[in-house]
């Protein structure tokens, strides 16, 4: 129940900065149709690349800029300053556990944000280049997929942020983070276009279960023992990472150490 209410609160504080959220949905639309006309003219080239038509291309530009704010590819987890500053003292003390408190957290935030930035991308690709639009049984599919990608995105943010009890200063990590997440997510261009030996790679990494997984299944990709396969492959990243960051958390317990405050 106490997760729950983190999470319902957590929504309601987000949901306050409503125009920000226009802006930045504003933002990811502009982005979109860049996007789509890079795709449109590499589908030009090279049709049917990857198992793609050109309608799946431009849908996958609009949707991937919708996914932006739920996945949080860009930014962390306000964890990383409490550690730096000290304050997670605070948090540790609470008769709650670190890890599920942070993740309710990151779940209404990312309920807020696919709301408030999501539908707004999609309805302009939809109106501009009538994207494809799924029917009801592959949009449940879709939400199940994001919510998935939310798990693993936050278990790698999560890390990220335990990583300052360390190393103290976690910049250079969140650079590393988001070049990786930016390109091996599909957030930059579909990892179906990516050849050979890399294509590979990127499909077994932790990063394609944030973007590309979600985009196939509303693409209709996955289907039938292929999408059980994909939420086999999102579940398994995130239980892994989860884990790791549970045993993270108690190590953080044992050493503990304050900076500034």
């Amino acid at each position: 129940m106490a997760y729950a209410l983190v999470c319902w609160f957590s929504f309601r504080r987000h949901s306050a900065y409503r125009l920000a959220a226009l802006g930045e949905a504003v933002s990811n639309t502009m982005f979109g149709f860049l996007r789509a006309y890079v795709l449109m003219a590499l589908w030009a080239y090279r049709p049917h690349l990857g198992g793609y038509t050109v309608t799946d291309a431009i849908t996958f530009s609009f949707l991937t800029q919708a996914l932006i704010g739920p996945v949080q590819i860009f930014g962390g987890l306000d964890l990383t300053e409490r550690v730096r500053t000290g304050d997670v003292s605070i948090d540790l003390h609470r008769p709650a556990d670190l890890q599920l408190w942070w993740l309710s957290d990151d779940l209404g935030r990312a309920a807020f944000t696919f709301v408030a930035r999501g539908f707004v991308p999609m309805a302009a690709g939809w109106l501009a280049f009538d994207i494809l639009l799924p029917g009801p049984g592959r949009w449940a599919a879709f939400l199940l997929a994001v919510l998935l990608a939310v798990l693993v995105s936050f278990a790698l943010r999560y890390l990220v942020a335990l990583a300052v009890f360390w190393i103290h200063d976690a910049r250079g990590i969140e650079g590393l983070m988001l070049v990786c997440t930016l390109f091996f997510s599909g957030m930059i261009l579909p990892l179906v276009a990516f050849p050979g030996l890399l294509g590979t790679v990127a499909h077994t990494l932790p990063w394609a279960a944030l973007v590309q997984i979600p985009a196939d299944v509303y693409l209709g990709k996955r289907e039938g023992w292929d999408l059980l396969a994909a939420y086999g492959f999102q579940a398994a990243w995130a239980a892994a990472l989860l884990g790791l960051g549970r045993l993270l958390t108690r190590a953080a317990h044992r050493k503990l150490v304050i900076q500034g405050g």
